[in-house]
């Protein structure tokens, strides 16, 4: 029997919302509600209603509820974790004026370019923000709002992250957290606070903008009355200040401050992602050095293209996704919704080294290889990042962290084992998000450390798979071929297309033209 305590987790994702009722004791997961939601969007466009985001925070939690089969009166918190980066811009009754634009539309890419220039290159931005502009990142996307919808922009009464406009419906307060603002771009990790430098850049007023609570898990409010009556739950139960989604995982994990730090996680979802939790500031302009839900780090490497394109090009070959080969001579980089690590914005699969005997199983088994190698890249550097020697034996024996749906798949674990060398732990625990979501509600209403609950939970905890050889051939002849498309060695920025014209940037960053579109692209999945 759960306890009389039960915490609510609710995970945000690109395609979907989930809420995971959680025994606040055990860390039990009791049930799941699920609830749909849309992504419209043409070529670079990708666009969601928040509104029925809100709907399916609604119907998720009463579905959650129904199946767990507790009293609603058991319910003490409820936290969101939500994609992160999205725009959403809001009238002065709290209303959507427009389709949020999410963390994978690339048409800011443009804007990304030139607000990087402005302040004076990477490393610039990475000194204050721990991150270089991106299209993913919301300050681009505040620009290209500004240059394309300028009345939409003149007219905001706030700006809001997807987790943040949830999270005000369910307290009726204002407020979001430093892991999830530290993807902004005008958020400082340096300082802890928003940037004025950074926003008079982005040509963003700070009074459109949340306070920033100290953590995730901090109690910002209760749950009104309406949104308790909306999602039957009762009114007065403490509200966290949520988190972005990969900062939830790894609360999920038990990674941070009271838990493991600078072990590192593979996250294989529509995006794949590599990240660990630490005490170092991240300062490379080849990661996204982001602030952790607990007020530690999250060093994280993301690509857009993983299981989504993969899952694409099986089907385009008539196969099933574990009907893989080892792609023999032939490269597949799969950038199908173009790329962020790399920074490839505009870029479309690439395909070479074919040959008279290659196989379609080769084929797919390219694309595993071109996904996992371009987000396995970037582990070294995040390590770095760490303050850690990627060589040292020490480090080079912990287990990599495998999560997200991908690591429910036996291509999936196979391609990265043999291609990182590493010994890998698959958490027995689904839902990470949403159970990281729900240690924050648990903080939110005990007053305790977050990390500390899921440390106590165990949710990171898995079957360790030993290391194989490394397959050194396979990764020499795929990153000569990605080396080649960027121009550099590196994971990070590389491939960048020219600024388009600002509407308040500096005149040096100005008339330079715009990226090509990249072209349409297959709907999107979820976002581990």
């Amino acid at each position: 029997m759960p306890s009389s305590r039960v915490v609510v987790g609710v995970d945000s994702s690109t395609q979907s919302t989930k809420a995971a009722f959680t025994d606040a004791v055990t860390g039990r997961l009791l049930a799941v509600g699920r609830a749909p939601h849309r992504v419209t969007g043409e070529g670079g466009a990708r666009e969601s209603d928040p509104e029925e985001w809100w709907r399916a925070l609604a119907a998720a939690v009463a579905a959650g509820l129904r199946e767990s089969g507790v009293p609603a009166s058991a319910v003490t918190g409820i936290a969101v974790a939500g994609q992160q980066h999205g725009l959403v811009v809001l009238d002065g009754a709290g209303r959507p004026l427009r389709p949020a634009l999410l963390w994978n539309d690339t048409r800011s890419a443009p804007q990304a370019a030139a607000l990087t220039e402005a302040l004076g290159g990477p490393a610039a931005w990475t000194a204050r923000t721990g991150s270089v502009p991106v299209a993913s990142m919301t300050a681009a996307k505040w620009r290209w709002l500004c240059e394309n919808e300028p009345y939409a922009a003149e007219a905001a009464a706030a700006v809001r992250l997807p987790h943040d406009f949830l999270t005000e419906r369910l307290a009726g307060v204002a407020a979001t957290d430093p892991g999830d603002a530290s993807g902004t771009c005008w958020y400082s990790t340096a300082t802890g606070a928003y940037d004025s430098r950074l926003l008079g850049l982005a040509g963003l007023d700070e009074k459109l903008l949340p306070p920033v609570a100290p953590t995730g898990a901090t109690r910002i409010g209760s749950l009104t009355r309406a949104a308790a009556e909306r999602l039957g739950l009762p009114a007065g139960i403490a509200v966290a200040a949520g988190t972005g989604d990969n900062m939830a995982a790894a609360v999920g994990l038990g990674l941070g401050g009271a838990g493991l730090l600078d072990h590192p996680v593979l996250s294989l979802g529509t995006s794949g992602t590599v990240f660990a939790a630490t005490r170092t500031r991240p300062d490379s302009p080849a990661l996204a050095g982001f602030a952790a839900a607990d007020g530690g780090y999250l060093p994280l490497a993301c690509t857009l293209n993983c299981t989504l394109a993969v899952d694409r090009v099986a089907a385009l070959l008539g196969l099933d996704r574990d009907d893989a080969a080892p792609g023999g001579e032939a490269v597949l980089l799969p950038y199908l919704d173009g790329e962020r690590t790399p920074d490839l914005p505009a870029a479309s699969g690439l395909l070479t080294g074919l040959r008279h005997h290659t196989t379609p199983q080769q084929l797919l088994g390219a694309a595993y290889e071109g996904a996992a190698v371009t987000v396995l890249r970037a582990l070294d550097e995040v390590l770095r990042a760490c303050g850690l020697d990627p060589a040292d034996p020490a480090v080079a024996s912990r287990p990599l962290r495998l999560v997200g749906g991908g690591a429910r798949g036996r291509t999936w674990v196979e391609t990265v084992r043999r291609l990182s060398g590493r010994p890998l732990l698959v958490p027995e625990a689904g839902e990470l998000v949403a159970l990281g979501a729900a240690a924050l509600a648990a903080g939110a209403a005990s007053g305790r450390d977050a990390v500390a609950i899921a440390a106590e939970w165990g949710a990171g905890g898995g079957a360790e798979v030993p290391p194989l050889e490394r397959d050194v051939a396979t990764w020499a002849r795929v990153t000569s071929v990605l080396d080649n498309l960027t121009g550099a060695g590196s994971p990070g920025q590389g491939g960048r297309p020219s600024p388009s014209r600002g509407c308040s940037l500096p005149a040096s960053s100005r008339n330079r033209g715009s990226a090509p579109d990249p072209g349409p692209q297959p709907p999107d999945g979820l976002k581990a």
